[in-house]
């Protein structure tokens, strides 16, 4: 794959969407089984897309997304979730308020405040100072 800084260039960006295709029938087939923490962990596994196309971006998103909307239980998430993907998920619920949708807002808005309490203001400072990697 030809790479410009660190990005994948926009000609390979059928190729990052056939991942996230393959990803999200994975994270699919996760939420089938009632294994919603697996399903999230899958999300966010290579997220961002190492890549300035927005349809990439915007893919991945829908994927993150659908993990973040089954997650019931946030204790038992961030229990398991391993703490280097506590920024990554937290840039996600920020794009998840933005988008002003009550039911995703709500549910971003539970995740982030147990998020907080676990991986400490730290963990929002460096997402949001983070604008190399914008999901």
């Amino acid at each position: 794959m030809a790479a410009t800084g660190g990005f994948v260039e926009t000609d390979n960006a059928e190729a990052i969407i056939t991942r996230i295709e393959h990803k999200s029938r994975k994270i699919e087939s996760l939420l089938k089984q009632s294994k919603p923490v697996e399903a999230l962990k899958t999300a966010l596994e290579g997220s961002p897309p190492m890549t300035r196309d927005e349809r990439c971006k915007s893919a991945n998103w829908i994927v993150v997304h659908r993990a973040i909307m089954a997650i019931k239980d946030v204790d038992g998430l961030l229990s398991s979730l391993d703490p280097e993907y506590y920024d990554i998920l937290m840039k996600y619920l920020y794009r998840g308020l933005s988008t002003g949708d009550r039911p995703t807002c709500d549910q971003c808005l539970r995740i982030h405040e147990k998020l907080t309490e676990k991986a400490g203001l730290g963990c929002i400072l460096r997402s949001l100072a983070d604008t190399v990697n914008a999901v």
